[in-house]
This record gives structure tokens, C-alpha cells and sequence, in this order.
């Protein structure tokens, strides 16, 4: 029998406050509570915002608080929460999630479900990220130009290098089999990490990619699902993020460092179709850019190092 005490919630952080004030109070009104939330702060030690929120609202919660000071990335802080947890399940919430008050509770009955304990993740559904295919020109781009072998919503293109955004994919009350999922607002099973599965250090910094290199890995292994009625909103909090130029370096290397390790052996033809589409990537920041975008040359520059170094590794 699966306990309402055997839940570990991690989340990063850095320079959030507000945020993580808010995720405070959202966790405490979950219909099943979690037994403790381990917060790992990356902000400097002279910035202590978060930890004068933690200080004052943790004597109050109807769960353990535990607040540790690490830094180098979300890939890194969830690791340092993973080696800390003491639940059955890990969820990895991040501070700008806001979860619908039986989030949890849905999930937790996915998992109870499975009776041969070969479910090894769960994602829950944010409501407020969906978006219709047709509705994005980028999107439509690609399918014209069969850029993908495949455009269903979280699945991995095992031919181009590439996850299919899970954002895709309409509201609905099943449980999904996906490839991948995000760490905004998923559980995992703990025996998940017994063998020592971890977030990859080469994501450094503000993540791209990590958590679904994270889930492709564990996929071998196990079966990812998401939760249509485990539903969430997402803030999109705009502190703390890296610069435009950056992420856009990083959609180029980060990808390229997931292609070569979950798909080792490749024909000439994926590699082909993998840097197509990081050039079709790189041709639509320049018309962006052209058109006057904010950031839009910096993105262009960022996708250019990118791709320089990605062909390297």
C-alpha cells in the first residue's frame, strides 16, 4: 500500500522569493501532502530572500521544509535533492508551478494502478501551455517540410534528435505513454535512481534538455506516462533566467549531447536530419531577427556558437 508519507518533493531555485512563497502554500493544500519539500537555493550566501521565506513560513506547514544553499544549475540542485530524499516518490516541482489541489493524489492512484511496477514516471498536464500545431507557424513549417518523422507530443524523433513538444498536446483525463517528460511537475519511483541515474552535469546552469535526457535514459528501463488529471498551471517566471544569446547556444549544443548519448549509433541520414533542422532553426531566428525581434541578433549569434560547437563534440 503506497502512504500519503512517502512523497519528496525537490525543487530549485535561485533569487525567487515570491516564488517560492507561493509554492509553499500551494504544496500545503494538496489532499495529500508530501512528507517533506527539499529546497535548494542557488542564489549566493549574501542573497538570503529565500531563506528568510523559508525561515518564516516552515514552522507553519503541514510538512518538513528542508532549505539547502547549492548552486550550479537546476540539473545540479536536483541531484543534491535526489541523495537527500527519504519518501517512496520524488516529485520534482519547480518554484513557478502551481498545482491543482489533487495533483499528487491523481498521480499517486496512476502509480497504485501499477501492479507490476514498471510505471517509473508520471508528468502531469500544465493546463495553460497548450498549443494547437496548426496555430504556430514554426510548426507548420515543419510538418511542410517533414522536418520530423513523427509529431506526436511527447515522443523522442529518434531520427532527427529531437522531442516532440508535449505542449501539443490537447487536454485530456488518461494516462499517455510519452518518451520524455519535463522536471517542472512530474513524480518518479525512487528505485528509479537506486542504480545511480542522475541529472547530467553537462547541463550546467539554466537547464535546456536536461530533464528529458534525464527520462530518455530512465526509458530503457521504465515507463513514463502522463497524467491528464493531474493538472498544474505554470507562471513562466522570468527571474533568474540565462540570456537569450545563451539558451540559444544551448539549443544547439544541449541537443546535440542527447543525440550522440541516447542515439550512439547513427546513420548517415539521422546525422543529416539533425543539423537540417538546426539550420531551418537557425534561418527562422534570422528572419526573426530581420523582422526586429527583441534579442533577435543575440539568439542568432547564440544558435551560431551552438551550432559550432555542437559540431564538435
Amino acid at each position: 500500500m503506497i502512504s500519503a508519507m512517502s512523497l519528496s518533493v525537490v525543487t530549485p531555485t535561485l533569487e525567487r522569493p515570491e516564488e517560492v512563497d507561493g509554492l509553499l502554500e500551494n504544496l500545503a493544500q494538496q489532499t495529500l501532502l508530501p512528507l517533506e519539500l527539499i529546497l535548494v537555493d542557488g542564489a549566493p550566501p549574501d542573497v538570503t530572500a529565500t531563506g528568510h521565506v523559508v525561515a518564516s513560513k516552515a514552522p507553519n506547514l503541514p510538512y518538513r521544509c528542508r532549505y539547502i544553499r547549492y548552486g550550479g544549475g537546476t540539473a545540479i540542485q536536483r541531484n543534491v535533492g535526489i541523495d537527500m530524499v527519504r519518501g517512496d516518490f520524488i516529485a520534482f516541482i519547480d518554484d513557478d508551478i502551481r498545482l491543482e489541489a489533487d495533483f499528487f493524489e491523481q498521480i499517486m492512484a496512476v502509480f497504485r494502478e501499477d501492479e507490476n511496477c514498471r510505471v517509473g514516471g508520471v508528468a502531469g498536464y500544465i493546463t495553460n501551455q497548450y498549443f494547437d500545431i496548426n496555430s504556430v507557424a514554426r510548426w507548420r513549417w515543419n510538418q511542410r517540410l517533414r522536418l520530423y518523422s513523427t509529431y506526436e507530443p511527447g515522443r523522442y524523433d529518434f531520427e532527427t534528435g529531437y522531442p516532440i513538444n508535449r505542449y501539443m498536446q490537447p487536454p485530456h483525463d488518461t494516462n499517455r505513454e510519452i518518451d520524455f517528460m519535463g522536471a517542472g511537475c512530474a513524480m518518479w519511483r525512487r528505485e528509479v535512481f537506486a542504480d545511480g541515474l542522475r541529472f547530467s552535469e553537462f547541463f550546467s546552469g539554466h537547464g535546456v534538455l536536461e530533464d528529458a535526457h534525464l527520462a530518455l535514459r530512465a526509458a530503457k528501463q521504465w515507463r513514463l506516462l502522463e497524467c491528464g488529471r493531474a493538472r498544474c498551471v505554470h507562471l513562466q517566471s522570468s527571474k533568474s533566467r540565462e540570456d537569450a544569446r545563451m539558451t540559444a547556444r544551448k539549443t544547439a549544443v544541449n541537443y546535440r549531447y542527447v543525440f550522440i548519448d541516447i542515439v550512439p549509433k547513427r546513420t548517415w541520414k539521422q546525422e543529416w536530419r539533425f543539423w537540417r533542422v538546426q539550420v531551418f532553426d537557425l534561418f527562422r531566428l534570422l528572419l526573426s531577427a530581420l523582422r526586429g525581434r527583441r534579442s533577435g541578433w543575440q539568439e542568432v549569434l547564440g544558435k551560431l556558437e551552438g551550432i559550432i560547437i555542437a559540431f564538435r563534440l
